[in-house]
């Protein structure tokens, strides 16, 4: 059974990722601080050994190494990375505090890219490995109150580039894929007014939902996708047509 490794996949696109890996018969390794209720009754319904969970911060850079030893040896070799976690904290720039900019590029920058050079170390004794990073469209077109949690989803994609063409000869592919707005905790701060016209904003009129995601991600994890790599795919029912 084929590892996937899902960091914050306790619940929204995270959970909704676990749970269709599950389904394609892959064994996703779901990593958050706290096992979710959700989570718990996807791992029930999966049937015992389905699906893993291993609880971190993954705010704490120095424990992530210790984390992928630990994650090898209780499910055995890695084929897949899902660098889900982050964080949507929104705020204009002039009023944000430096612990929250600090924080923000942290979680979803600076952990994905430490988890992604130890995970791949463990990988490239077999190969065919794949690893996605969820990225956003905010990391190519502005939105006001969103500058820093931009500028680290536009680092995310820039290192989904350059790894590609580092992990490449190695048989592991590297891609990203970019949402746009949807309804889960991260967007929970906006009212239904504000979704439903951000809806209207997006070609198809209506919101992305998890699990449009989750099966973009299962796609890029597939062996379908096998000479896909370096690449953004984009989620967002029409919001940058």
């Amino acid at each position: 059974m084929r590892n996937v490794v899902v960091t914050g996949g306790s619940r929204g696109i995270g959970l909704a990722v676990v749970r269709r890996l599950a389904e394609a018969g892959y064994r996703p390794i779901a990593v958050a601080r706290s096992q979710s209720d959700a989570l718990s009754a996807c791992m029930r319904e999966a049937g015992a050994g389905t699906i893993g969970f291993h609880a971190a911060d993954l705010g704490d850079i120095a424990a992530l190494p210790a984390m992928v030893s630990a994650l090898t040896g209780a499910f055995g070799p890695l084929y897949g990375l899902v660098n889900n976690a982050g964080l949507g904290t929104s705020g204009v720039l002039a009023s944000m505090h430096d612990a929250k900019i600090e924080q923000l590029i942290r979680l979803n920058l600076l952990s994905p890219i430490t988890l992604t050079r130890h995970a791949v170390r463990a990988m490239m004794v077999s190969g065919g490995s794949r690893i996605v990073n969820m990225a956003s469209i905010t990391a190519t077109r502005g939105q006001s109150g969103l500058s820093v949690y931009g500028a680290t989803k536009a680092g995310l994609v820039g290192f989904t580039h350059a790894l590609a063409r580092e992990l490449g000869p190695l048989g592991i592919t590297v891609n990203a894929v970019a949402p746009s707005f949807i309804e889960t905790d991260m967007t929970q701060t906006l009212s239904a007014d504000e979704l439903h016209k951000i809806a209207r904003r997006n070609a198809l009129q209506r919101l992305v939902e998890a699990d449009d995601v989750a099966q973009a991600v299962v796609y890029l994890l597939n062996e379908a996708a096998r000479n896909v790599t370096g690449t953004v795919m984009t989620v967002d029912a029409g919001a940058l047509a």
